[in-house]
């Protein structure tokens, strides 16, 4: 059977009156031991053809199950549609029989999900994968199918792609398996792509290239997009229109612009204030919003948002209607002409607050650090390798302050942070804490030392013992290693849940019965148990909800602000580094690329890659976002196995000459305070 050409649009294009998909009053609901969870509750959106919609919200709001049912991958039988309808192309999805919906899924509509690595075949061949779905849907031969793949994988922006139709998917790096991902959902021309939170996992620069890649091919292919995404700043970036959700229901929906300039529901205002802004000076706190959404085993009656609702009111008791704002935007809620009207600007709290000043003098003093890991090849006699993680690193961070690190995946962030721990030995240089050697000192001097120093996690679930509860898990510490009795440890263990925002009766639960924020706030607690002056902190808000996000970071700044804390703060986020630092380093590939205050780094960063991150960040506003002219960084990270000679970024600078491809650039000082290691500047 023939196959039809990728480069003709497959349908009209986003101007069409009638919707492609239009989901009408969705509920779906999941059978539990402990009864009955109405995850989507009476949800309604639509898309047109070429279009591009953004579902927002919460973990748990209902996201990602409105998009399995509109694709019938519900897992039975705890799940359930109890009622609505899924209207796709003038049919309704939820009245087709199996057979004919198996037809659909691939051919028509198709899904991206969010790690690619659990949704790639380990076992199988790339072309094998990507050929699938061509032969059972379009019918197509061996040869037809394979050149149909390279040709998937050449549009994908993968290089060499019939000698890579051969490799397994571990033989890809992460942005690479997306975009194998994203070429099988491509295969048969579908009209409908869903991607569930499809760059979640990648960075930053990964990221951009994925969503420009996304939304080039929707409208150069006519396809229509729905991106299930936390991450108001690709909305901004990538989405036509957006709904917002909140506890199984849409509160708000509309085009991006409106939404995002003129938002109508609290919730959609506390969402955009709890982000952390790259266009934004550091100098003010976030507005979070504060407590949990509510169970939906037993889900409120009125409006679900009330209980965490600034301005409620007694009418709240009665579920809202929609309130039609025009052009298309429309809002749950009872005050949204007084919201429109400047209400939330008149009642919210100014949010700037005075820094705190940090004692003079380092506190932490990295000197030319530098870590490899010797690794084997394949088999016994397999050949040895050389990681080089860490190369030549400096540093020093003042007392009371944050140093930010940032930079892309295995540019050897967390590796530093292992080796200040002394979790890993130093291959060479020097760490100094507050005066003293920690390379060369010995294990019981460390172990006195490491009251110190803590560390607070990136993973707040796996990082606490599930057998332990809350009171244990924090007393642990204070008990074997300070020696406080008990007793005394119970009462300073309520001292720390109050000081971190948690009740002190909290202390009888164990971590399954707290949510993601809350657990991390039991971390943080268990670092200051200890008494600590330095904090390592590894991604600690990375995977955490925004609005919770928000409240983890406005915690840090005032343990800060109130005990004197200092902090080397590793994350990928952009803006949450920009706003909780004082100063930031750049790495890539093991290498520090630019050192500077947090100011003059965003508001004049010198080196390429430095502008490279930062342009491919996106700012939560739609407005913004077109007024930019981002550089796109292209190509994917070397491996470290195998760096490049030279200057290590110049396999992707666009400003590489023959020059950068043999000298390494040593980190010098270009403007007071400001450093950077490129011979171009």
């Amino acid at each position: 059977m023939p196959s039809a050409t990728l480069l003709e649009p497959t349908q009209a294009r986003a101007g069409d009156a009638v919707p492609l998909i239009s989901v009408e009053d969705l509920r779906v609901e999941f059978a539990t031991g402990r009864g009955v969870v109405k995850a989507v509750d009476g949800v309604s959106w639509s898309v047109r053809p070429g279009e591009t919609m953004a579902l927002v919200g919460e973990s748990g709001c209902g996201k990602s199950v409105s998009a399995l049912a509109v694709m019938r991958l519900l897992a039975k039988p705890a799940g359930r549609v109890a009622g609505g309808r899924i209207m796709f192309d003038g049919r309704d999805l939820l009245t087709l029989q199996e057979s004919e919906m198996r037809e659909l899924r691939g051919r028509d509509i198709s899904m991206i999900f969010q790690e690619p690595m659990t949704s790639l075949n380990p076992i199988l061949t790339i072309g094998l994968q990507i050929m699938e779905p061509l032969k059972i849907h379009l019918g197509m031969s061996d040869e037809q199918a394979t050149a149909r793949a390279v040709e998937l994988l050449g549009l994908v922006g993968i290089p060499d792609a019939a000698r890579r139709l051969g490799q397994f998917p571990h033989q890809f790096s992460g942005g690479m398996r997306q975009r194998v991902m994203i070429a099988i959902g491509l295969a048969c021309n579908p009209k409908l792509i869903i991607a569930d939170e499809p760059t979640t996992a990648l960075d930053v620069t990964i990221q951009a290239q994925i969503l420009e890649l996304m939304k080039d091919l929707s409208r150069r292919l006519g396809i229509t997009l729905v991106i299930i995404t936390h991450n108001l700043g690709i909305v901004a970036r990538y989405a036509d229109r957006v709904a917002v959700m909140y506890a199984g229901r849409v509160v708000e929906e509309g085009p991006a612009d409106r939404v995002f300039g003129a938002p109508r529901h609290p919730y959609t205002i506390g969402l955009m204030r709890s982000v952390p802004r790259l266009d934004r000076p550091r100098d003010y706190k976030l507005a979070t919003i504060e407590g949990l959404p509510p169970n939906l085993l037993s889900p409120p009656s009125g409006c679900r948002f009330a209980a965490r609702c600034p301005f409620r009111i007694e009418k709240c008791a009665i579920d809202p209607p929609y309130h039609d704002a025009g052009d298309g935007q429309r809002s749950a809620c009872h005050r949204a002409e007084e919201l429109a009207q400047g209400l939330a600007e008149a009642t919210v709290a100014p949010l700037a607050e005075p820094l705190g000043r940090a004692d003079t003098g380092p506190l932490l003093e990295v000197r030319g650090l530098t870590k490899h890991f010797e690794v084997r090849g394949r088999g016994l006699l397999g050949a040895k390798g050389l990681v080089r993680a860490v190369e030549n690193v400096s540093f020093s961070i003042e007392r009371g302050r944050t140093l930010g690190l940032v930079g892309e995946s295995g540019c050897g962030k967390t590796t530093i942070g292992r080796t200040i721990l002394r979790l890993e030995d130093a291959t060479g240089g020097e760490v100094r804490f507050d005066g003293e050697d920690l390379v060369g000192a010995s294990r019981s001097r460390m172990k006195e030392l490491r009251t110190k120093i803590q560390v607070i996690f990136q993973d707040p679930y796996s990082s606490l013992n599930p057998r332990m509860s809350i009171g244990d898990i924090i007393a642990e510490p204070l008990v074997f290693r300070r020696s406080v009795p008990r007793r005394q440890a119970r009462e300073q263990v309520a001292e720390l849940l109050v000081q971190v925002g948690l009740y002190a009766d909290m202390a009888e639960r164990f971590p399954h019965q707290l949510s993601g924020g809350q657990r991390q706030r039991v971390g943080i607690a268990r670092a200051l148990a200890m008494d600590p002056s330095f904090i390592v902190c590894d991604e600690p808000v990375s995977a955490l909800d925004v609005s919770i996000q928000g409240q983890i970071i406005n915690l840090l700044d005032e343990l800060q602000e109130r005990l004197g804390l200092t902090y080397l703060f590793i994350a990928h986020d952009l803006a949450v580094v920009r706003h909780i630092s004082h100063r930031i380093v750049v790495m890539y590939l093991g290498r520090v690329m630019e050192m500077a205050d947090r100011d003059e780094l965003y508001a004049a960063p010198l080196h390429p890659y430095t502008q490279a991150l930062l342009d491919a960040a996106p700012v939560p506003d739609p407005v913004a976002e077109r007024a930019r002219q981002p550089r796109a960084l292209t190509g994917e990270l070397p491996s470290p196995l195998a760096p490049p000679s030279g200057c290590v970024f110049h396999t992707r600078c666009p400003l590489a000459t023959a020059e950068c491809r043999q000298a390494v650039p040593e980190v010098r000082e270009v403007r007071p305070g400001h450093f950077a290691a490129c011979i171009k500047i």
